[in-house]
């Protein structure tokens, strides 16, 4: 079982799932996406809280309101860290994390220390916990599903935006060797026939001489 959260505090609404336990745990660090950031209390045991970030958005950048309801939900989701005052909440990009055999059950590491950030959180805020708890959904979603379905979407739109940028690249091409040929070809008109014929003394009038006279 997974539970959904919605947090209103930006536009469109950002979305928050926590694992109901350390087995859901390990298909969350399994079939997460890249657009997905991990929270988890530091150094205390708690739940595996994500957000999944909307396009565009990065996980060094998100917003400040929605970081706080990512961090009160982590802390609230702590049994030990829900009865303390400034907990530690650390945050990773999901692409980040690193599974190995020798881990237990729900435990991780990290490819790389430098891309983990913490936020302190001094005390629980039960109007942003309330909040978060009105808008819980429970669901039972079959992640692997949900991740191949994720990525089959993704290479989708990467090929349409691939093959633009071929009709593009065509189209460029395709102009500036118009204008390159337009460039080369200016002067044609000059070296007619007709027009040579024009500045050949012997084709003009008995009148031509008068002009200069």
């Amino acid at each position: 079982m997974v539970y959904y959260f919605t947090s209103n505090t930006v536009t469109p609404s950002a979305f928050i799932y926590v694992g109901k336990d350390k087995v859901e745990n390990e298909e969350l660090i399994k079939f997460g996406l890249d657009e997905d950031v991990w929270f988890h209390a530091d150094n205390l045991s708690s739940a595996h809280v994500y957000l999944r970030m909307n396009e565009g958005e990065t996980w060094d950048a998100i917003p400040k309101e929605l970081l706080e309801d990512c961090a009160q939900l982590t802390k609230a989701n702590s049994i030990e860290g829900n009865k303390k005052d400034n907990v530690t909440i650390i945050y990773t990009p999901w692409s980040n994390l690193h599974k190995n055999g020798s881990m237990a059950v729900g435990q991780v590491g990290f490819k790389d220390s430098k891309k983990v950030k913490k936020i302190l959180v001094p005390a629980r805020e039960n109007p942003i916990v309330n909040r978060l708890n009105k808008t819980k959904v429970e669901r039972f979603p079959d992640l692997r599903m949900e991740k191949e379905t994720r990525l089959k979407e993704s290479r989708k739109k990467d090929q349409a935006a691939q093959q633009e940028r071929r009709k593009e690249d065509a189209r460029v091409a395709k102009d500036r060797k118009e204008k390159a040929w337009q460039k080369d070809h200016a002067y044609d008109d000059l070296f007619t026939e007709e027009a040579l014929a024009q500045t050949n003394n012997q084709e003009r009038g008995e009148d031509f001489l008068d002009d200069f006279m």
